[in-house]
């Protein structure tokens, strides 16, 4: 009997040694980042693993999240790995520069699948150098007709992937603060919010919604208008200058960054300089021909802007399947 026992005890050691669960510890997230710099996506496990790691660091971020200078501040990618790279060769490589991505990893580009993980696998390995907020694309539903899902199916060979990766977009801070002086989210304001105050009160853990204040801060664009207005894009409003004049002055900010917008220079100061919407996706949809722009802000919280152009494309075969001619 005591040996009986003794061989379960065994077995069972054996069991838990070789568990899935248990393997994910010997997982090296600096061979990740180096083969996604390479462009070559991980393994469906190792997806997972990174996954699990980044909602134990995005969890734990807040609503409007702080952010120290120096940080370099970063409009949409979509999923443009080759200027996603060019980025870094401009601005730096993680953790030699910091960064804030405010949203639109992922739709649109060929490689949204490298682009998003390399970011996140930077995010794990680097928790305090590089900041991550929530776009409009960062949704179950936009994905879903904007090239993601699509993308995910084909090189995992079934949608699971793109499952993890929606559920992990509901973790992602909704906006950031560079130093109390610097609001920076992916779209705009809302009727709905006064203050950052109203910000940290939302429950960012959910699927974007089709309207309020959570789906606001990621649809909303600044406009020469007055107050708020209807916006085309069927979600978020458009904003005016007084707008955005009163919030900074109630809450105490030089200025708003924001990204959202495709601009033909790469940035593109509004409301007097109280807005800058910066897009860091050079020749958007491979068509565009826009230029790209990052924002680096110093000790002195004073913004430099620098511009780049497409990285040269790389034999990629065609972009994606149609998708629907509508520039979120």
């Amino acid at each position: 009997m005591k040996d009986d026992k003794k061989d379960e005890k065994k077995d069972e050691k054996k069991e838990l040694e070789s568990s899935p669960e248990d393997e994910t510890v010997h997982y090296d997230i600096d061979k990740f980042i180096e083969q996604l710099y390479e462009c070559k996506p991980l393994k469906e496990e190792e997806v997972k693993f990174l996954i699990e790691k980044s909602k134990e660091i995005l969890s734990q971020e807040k609503n409007v999240q702080e952010v120290p200078c120096p940080v370099t501040v970063c409009g949409d990618i979509h999923g443009q790995f080759y200027d996603l790279l060019e980025l870094f060769r401009i601005g730096g490589r993680v953790p030699h520069t910091n960064y804030l991505f405010m949203g639109d990893y992922v739709d649109r580009g060929y490689y949204s699948v490298e682009s998003v993980s390399l970011l996140l696998c930077l995010k794990v390995r680097y928790p305090r150098r590089i900041y991550l907020t929530r776009g409009n694309h960062e949704s179950r539903q936009v994905t879903q007709a904007y090239g993601f899902y699509d993308e995910c199916s084909r090189k995992y060979e079934n949608p699971e992937i793109w499952k993890y990766f929606t559920d992990l977009f509901d973790f992602l801070p909704l906006t950031t603060l560079v130093e109390g002086k610097i609001f920076c989210l992916h779209g705009g304001l809302s009727p709905s919010i006064d203050t950052l105050d109203g910000v940290r009160l939302i429950d960012r853990f959910q699927e974007v919604p089709h309207e309020g204040a959570m789906c606001d801060l990621l649809w909303s664009d600044p406009e020469a208008c007055v107050g708020f207005g209807q916006s085309q894009r069927g979600a978020g409003y458009v904003f005016g200058e007084n707008v955005s004049k009163e919030f900074c002055r109630v809450n105490g900010l030089d200025m708003i960054s924001r990204a959202h917008q495709c601009t033909p220079t790469g940035y593109a100061w509004t409301h007097n300089n109280k807005v800058c919407t910066i897009f860091s996706a050079p020749n958007y949809c491979y068509r565009c021909a826009n230029e790209a722009a990052i924002m680096e802000v110093d000790e002195n919280i004073s913004p430099t802007f620098y511009k780049f152009d497409s990285a040269p494309r790389r034999g990629e075969m065609e972009v994606m399947k149609k998708t629907p001619d509508y520039f979120l």
